[in-house]
């Protein structure tokens, strides 16, 4: 397995997606779990609204992580304007990392 990042940018005057469809995205997130480790919200600042968010995730390849990102019901509702997916690695001094 291999972990990837996701770095998603919001379209802006989407807010109604977050708004009426958060539950859906969490049932997602929770649905795979196993998969996308580590999830949550990006903001310009501590008392902002969200203007993205961050995905970390333990996968066999950068399509599986793209089909997950492209099946997020915030994806499929046009809240994301873009992402950047990436492999994620770490320096060996850090040892295991649970996450």
């Amino acid at each position: 397995m291999t972990r990837f990042v996701a770095i998603f940018e919001d379209n802006v005057g989407f807010d109604w997606v977050r708004r009426d469809h958060s539950g859906e995205h969490l049932a997602f997130l929770e649905a795979n779990k196993t998969r996308i480790v580590l999830a949550g919200a990006l903001r310009p600042g501590v008392d902002e609204h969200p203007s993205g968010g961050l995905w970390i995730f333990d996968v066999a390849s950068a399509d599986e992580a793209i089909a997950l990102i492209e099946s997020d019901p915030y994806f499929k509702l046009g809240l994301r304007k873009s992402y950047d997916l990436r492999v994620w690695g770490k320096p060996p001094f850090y040892g295991a990392v649970t996450l």
